[in-house]
């Protein structure tokens, strides 16, 4: 994710996060039936979202079919269906899933009970169902698009909707557990009025039309996390191009703008060949950009297909800027959507990462000094810690405003980390790290620690005080190779 007030910010001497979404009203939830003992929220402890994601069973795949009625004020029907393996016994199965009525629940073909708790939908089988075994969880329900935009999930355009789930409102769209550290195989199968044009992560399988309506099936080849699922219905065209060795490249545009666009979208083919000189092959199935006409104020990652604000590209923004910040979303197929944080504290590696390749790319090819920017963020790294927390301890996100976890700590704050990385062991030995990363955990989720060891071994040497003091730090270590650099907090002209 990268927030559009960031990126205006990128133009002037401030920077700073556009104030935080406020949270909005969720829809009740309706039960069918309540357990003898009361239904308890549950999570698996993530420290900055501890009610996401549930514990006992790991999702292998989704399979979402979605009925538009053809308003973006009206809530559409829907049917999710989950397969899962259990981790233990199980009497009652926890989703995360809020803003929809729930019409009915199956639990490996039989009805089952349910109620709900919190944001959590609690399903009770008609039996136990044992550890190791197989799970199959049908939901039928509705998914309401009014007053999400404000707290993520689904965004109303000017002609429809599309997704934008990150941080942690993916359940605000379908039941599911909605922790990235729970990576599954998606399907999704939209029906439209033919008018319309569905299209979702990864490639289309189907597309058939009845009457007056159209269905149009997609599926993911790679395991994603359920922040980064995209479901885009509008008037829209879809542009196809080749990019590197053949792959699929296909965009998303409003039909009005094709023209317009054209100009920015067919630079997509040399910013992967250009990422992929720098990390290695892409990732995935296919790629491209998702064009809405609305205003989240950020661009977002989603897996295959990354969203954008149509002003972006209708402003008069330099050409070097937007072209960077197509870049950082595109990082991001690398480094969050293959390689996925085990728990949100590790959002250090996602945004740390997307940040350093757009500041890079923009050093390349904008002649903006990498080297400028980065002193300049340490020159605000000791306030952005204060502020936000260490890079890799971040501070939880101010109640009602999920998204206010996006500090400019993650962003520029933990790029000057991999700064300080690349001075300490060198250029070449980055460039293996870099590589080496993605290559061994791609399709996974990856920790702190994780990376911490990796660079270790790629260095030859420890360096888990490097990492200790420059990730977990309340004050930021001196920059290698610049003891001249200062922070300009009070803290630092005190005679730091």
């Amino acid at each position: 994710m990268l927030h559009t007030s960031r990126l205006t910010s990128r133009l002037t001497p401030r920077r700073g996060l556009r104030a935080a979404l406020l949270a909005a009203a969720s829809a009740t939830l309706v039960a069918a039936a309540l357990p003898s003992a009361p239904p308890t929220p549950l999570g698996i402890g993530d420290r900055l979202f501890p009610h996401l994601g549930n514990p006992g069973y790991d999702v292998f795949a989704y399979d979402i079919a979605f009925t538009y009625p053809g308003s973006n004020t009206k809530p559409l029907n829907a049917l999710t269906k989950i397969d899962a393996w259990t981790t233990q016994d199980l009497d009652r199965i926890n989703l995360d899933f809020t803003h929809g009525a729930v019409r009915g629940v199956e639990v490996n073909g039989r009805p089952a009970t349910f109620a709900t708790a919190g944001e959590d939908l609690v399903v009770t089988p008609p039996d136990e169902i044992e550890e190791g075994s197989p799970l199959r969880i049908a939901v039928r329900h509705t998914s309401d698009p009014r007053g999400t935009n404000d707290d993520g999930g689904w965004v109303r355009t000017s002609d429809g909707l599309a997704m934008a789930n990150q941080a942690d409102a993916a359940h605000r769209v379908f039941p599911c557990n909605d922790h990235p550290a729970d990576k599954a195989y998606f399907t999704f199968r939209i029906t439209a009025p033919s008018a319309l044009t569905a299209v979702a992560n990864g490639v289309r399988l189907a597309k058939a039309t009845k009457g007056a309506t159209t269905t149009w099936a997609y599926r993911s080849s790679h395991p994603m996390a359920t922040e980064l699922a995209q479901v885009s219905i509008g008037r829209s065209s879809v542009v196809g191009r080749e990019g590197p060795h053949g792959l699929p490249v296909r965009d998303v545009v409003p039909t009005a703008d094709r023209r317009l666009l054209e100009p920015w979208l067919k630079k997509t083919p040399g910013q992967i060949e250009w990422m992929e000189r720098q990390v290695g092959g892409y990732p995935f199935e296919t790629y491209g950009l998702l064009v809405a006409d609305a205003t989240t104020g950020y661009e977002l990652e989603t897996q295959t297909l990354s969203l954008f604000e149509r002003a972006l590209f209708t402003r008069q923004y330099p050409a070097w800027y937007v072209e960077s910040i197509m870049v950082h979303e595109l990082a991001h197929q690398w480094f969050g959507n293959s390689v996925s944080p085990r728990a949100w504290s590790d959002l250090w590696l996602n945004e740390g990462h997307a940040t350093w390749y757009e500041a890079t790319y923009a050093h390349e090819k904008g002649d903006q000094s990498l080297e400028v920017r980065m002193r300049e963020a340490y020159q605000h790294s000791d306030q952005w810690r204060a502020a936000g927390g260490p890079p890799a301890a971040p501070k939880p996100p101010s109640p009602g405003q999920k998204i206010s976890l996006f500090r400019p700590v993650v962003y520029d704050g933990s790029a000057l980390v991999l700064y300080a990385l690349r001075r300490t062991i060198g250029q070449d030995a980055f460039g293996r790290l870099e590589r080496a990363w993605v290559r061994e955990h791609r399709d996974g989720t990856a920790t702190t620690a994780d990376f911490t060891e990796l660079a270790s071994r790629v260095a030859g040497r420890d360096l888990s005080a490097f990492f200790k003091g420059w990730l977990y730090g309340q004050r930021t270590p001196r920059m290698p190779g610049h003891p001249d650099w200062r922070s300009t907090t009070p803290a630092a002209r005190a005679g730091r």
